[in-house]
């Protein structure tokens, strides 16, 4: 019974990540046009009309654009906590009170087959999240927009079979950049984003050698280049020891097309 994973796509253009089984297909965010969500299903193989359930992180758009569209179409789900309904109900329109649904996070649930945890990220946001989904021995981690981790977050996705870090920009790119200062500083507050230099380390921090999947994700459109935040984390994994080729696998999810699909 297989663990399917896929990124539709991650960036702040917009974010949508799937995970399937043979029993339940789940989308968590959905920040692209339903067209266009529906066009990066379709392309793996996988029928819109069988998603079962939309996970959202945070009610920011590049993260809920196409939810109520989806919802609306396809009579999907919503699963979000109290505060993130309460800031995105307004932008997402109508949706039918069956396919609200509302979780407290840091507390386990369960979909189908999969074990859904949740943890809260440190972003500008109204109560971010990430998910840790797990079936039987098996665990996928989505960790984007947070300024920093703790030691739940840590300890929360140690131990993945694949981890969505985020990767979003290069530090000296950003302090150089064109962006004004107020959205500089932003970016890199504790309300923020990961810099390349935060993935690689959280990474280490939480490496298990059982050759983790690893896919850098939210890489920012002018901050950061995909070559840059591949090679930043390689050097850091190398410089604690750990071989990129044999120990652990890394990869980059696309800002406007899905990346492979990893069987797990």
């Amino acid at each position: 019974m297989t663990l399917r994973f896929c990124s539709l796509a991650s960036g702040s253009s917009g974010n949508c990540q799937y995970i399937g089984t043979d029993k339940i297909n789940i989308l968590i965010d959905a920040g692209l046009s339903g067209k266009k969500i529906q066009e990066g299903l379709k392309s793996i193989d996988v029928d819109p009309n069988s998603i079962n359930v939309i996970l959202v992180t945070h009610e920011h758009k590049d993260h809920i654009k196409g939810v109520g569209i989806l919802s609306r179409r396809f009579n999907i789900p919503i699963y979000a906590n109290s505060n993130t309904w309460e800031h995105m109900e307004k932008h997402i329109g109508n949706i039918s009170d069956e396919n609200i649904r509302i979780f407290d996070t840091e507390r386990d649930f369960s979909l189908g087959d999969l074990g859904i945890s949740t943890f809260r990220t440190y972003h500008d946001a109204s109560e971010s999240v990430g998910f840790c989904i797990n079936k039987k021995h098996k665990k996928i981690s989505i960790l984007t927009d947070t300024g920093c981790v703790d030691d739940n977050i840590r300890n929360k996705i140690k131990g993945s079979d694949l981890m969505l870090v985020e990767s979003n920009h290069d530090i000296e790119m950003l302090k150089m950049g064109k962006y004004p200062w107020f959205l500089k500083k932003r970016i890199m507050g504790d309300k923020g984003h990961l810099s390349n230099e935060d993935a690689g380390n959280l990474i280490t921090e939480v490496f298990c050698e059982n050759r983790e999947n690893i896919l850098l994700a939210h890489l920012s459109n002018e901050n950061n280049f995909p070559e840059l935040a591949y090679q930043t984390v390689a050097n850091i994994i190398a410089d604690k020891g750990i071989n990129i080729d044999k120990d652990i696998s890394v990869g980059l999810t696309n800002r406007d097309c899905p990346t492979k699909v990893y069987n797990l």
